[in-house]
């Protein structure tokens, strides 16, 4: 059988990975992002596909458009709240083919006090010690490029596995080569973050 990225059209694979993420804590109804990259075309969850939709949409509600003509993408009706940070990321590095937005059960501790998470797991080494962009306005093309410049210097980890940032009382912003690394490392960094709080127990 093929893998699951084979079987799917990429607008299908954006709402499989949108329900695995819901279901399983990685995001929550207020709120992420999730999009895909192939060539110029850029494919987006739709805004508010948490707080009105619940995770439950179809292929025709994904946002689809050029990387080109990204004015044109910004004037949809269902543009995604934080997607200036997507098109700011592939803007900046053209090798990234997904980048997902996320509120995970784990991370979010972390992030409700601006503490950085460090890799504790044999699985989350290689993502280093996850930080944090500067204050921002949220959804603001100011948050967009703090973003970008967390990320530089990072690009081995976004041509080969993912690159994270995390963002203050938010949550954290992934980019990656394709959808389904993407999650794979997101549900690392989530599943690391539970290690790092509890080591507290433990000891």
């Amino acid at each position: 059988m093929k893998p699951i990225s084979e079987r799917l059209t990429m607008p299908e694979l954006i709402i499989y990975i949108a329900k695995f993420m819901f279901d399983r804590d990685l995001t929550d109804i207020a709120g992420g992002n999730i999009s895909a990259r192939d060539g110029d075309t850029i494919y987006m969850t739709p805004t508010l596909a948490g707080n009105q939709w619940h995770w439950d949409f179809d292929t025709d509600d994904v946002v689809v458009g050029s990387l080109s003509k990204i004015d044109e993408m910004k004037k949809h009706p269902r543009f995604s709240r934080e997607g200036l940070s997507h098109l700011a990321i592939y803007q900046a590095y053209p090798f990234v083919g997904a980048v997902i937005h996320a509120h995970p059960k784990y991370i979010l501790p972390f992030t409700a006090q601006s503490k950085p998470i460090p890799p504790v797991l044999n699985s989350s080494k290689g993502f280093g010690t996850l930080q944090y962009h500067n204050e921002a306005p949220a959804y603001s093309q100011e948050q967009a490029d703090s973003i970008v410049g967390v990320l530089k210097g990072q690009e081995d980890r976004m041509k080969t596995k993912a690159a994270a940032v995390l963002m203050p009382r938010h949550g954290v912003i992934l980019a990656s080569p394709d959808l389904i690394t993407c999650l794979d490392c997101l549900q690392r960094m989530n599943t690391n973050a539970f290690a790092v709080m509890a080591q507290k127990w433990i000891d």
